[in-house]
């Protein structure tokens, strides 16, 4: 099964080979239909501390790295795998 890779936006870079990830996803909603925002913060792992507060990132979901971190920062463009 492949696995997910998410776009979102630094908010935090103060923990060590961490930055926190603000993913936003929009949807119509089933009755309203009105389009709706719904974020969530997703805590990855950056090796280097490379990435900083306001840069575009792509993230992909991992092996449990510590008690929260469960994606891996893969950099700012999203190279095909082809």
């Amino acid at each position: 099964m492949p696995k997910r890779v998410l776009q979102g936006s630094v908010v935090s870079d103060t923990n060590d080979k961490t930055v926190v990830v603000l993913v936003e996803r929009r949807f119509t909603h089933p009755v309203m239909k009105k389009t709706v925002r719904r974020s969530k913060k997703y805590q990855a792992h950056d090796e280097a501390n490379t990435y900083k507060v306001g840069d575009t990132v792509f993230i992909e979901e991992s092996k449990p790295i510590s008690k929260n971190k469960r994606w891996v920062v893969l950099g700012t463009e999203l190279s095909d795998g082809k």
